[in-house]
């Protein structure tokens, strides 16, 4: 297994729901707006792109007790599954609505985590040393809007999702899901690659 955060999104590509990808950017409102509650009145005057995770909390165990806590493990995965649902559903790649709970439609995986092994002064550092990584990912975010424009249209055209749309969509969105949990949810010390 991974030392990173895995990402699987079971992509449908043929026989699309054309009416709810015309309105999928009205249709994910609600479920956006649930997504952004969990933002502190901070974060969403920065549009901070963590929002919603417990990440101060997670850095300051790891630091000075060298803990990384259950409760705290356990919502970061359940806020980044949640969140890729609802990526997907707004990135048009699945036509299930997102649910609040766990689907066999998208998977987000977390490594196992051993607070032990993991370097106790890096969390002070982590986001400095993905510098690099959000350019890239920035590079791959626009690379990844252009692909979904692409897809929108042609399911609303044709009912038929790209496979290479997919692929590099779905890419996407699982390294910027590796990125959050190196540097923000402190789940491993590997560092990601750039790679899709």
């Amino acid at each position: 297994m991974s030392n990173q955060i895995e990402t699987q999104i079971d992509v449908s590509l043929t026989e699309r729901n054309r009416i709810t990808a015309l309105f999928r950017i009205i249709l994910v409102v609600p479920m956006a707006i649930f997504v952004a509650s969990f933002a502190t009145q901070a974060e969403f005057q920065q549009s901070s792109w963590a929002t919603g995770f417990l990440v101060v909390p997670v850095a300051l165990s790891i630091i000075f007790r060298q803990a990384y806590p259950s409760y705290l493990l356990a919502f970061n995965e359940a806020f980044i599954a949640l969140s890729t649902r609802v990526d997907a559903y707004l990135l048009v790649l699945t036509d299930e609505y997102p649910s609040l709970e766990e689907n066999d439609v998208v998977s987000v995986t977390f490594p196992e985590v051993d607070p032990k092994a993991l370097n106790r002064y890096l969390p002070l550092v982590k986001w400095l040393l993905a510098l690099p990584l959000y350019v890239v990912g920035v590079v791959y975010a626009i690379y990844a809007f252009f692909l979904t424009i692409f897809a929108w249209v042609n399911v609303v055209l044709t009912g038929n999702y790209p496979e290479w749309c997919a692929e590099g969509v779905v890419g996407t969105i699982a390294y910027w899901n590796r990125i959050a949990g190196y540097a923000f949810l402190l789940v491993t010390d590997e560092y990601p690659t750039f790679s899709l």
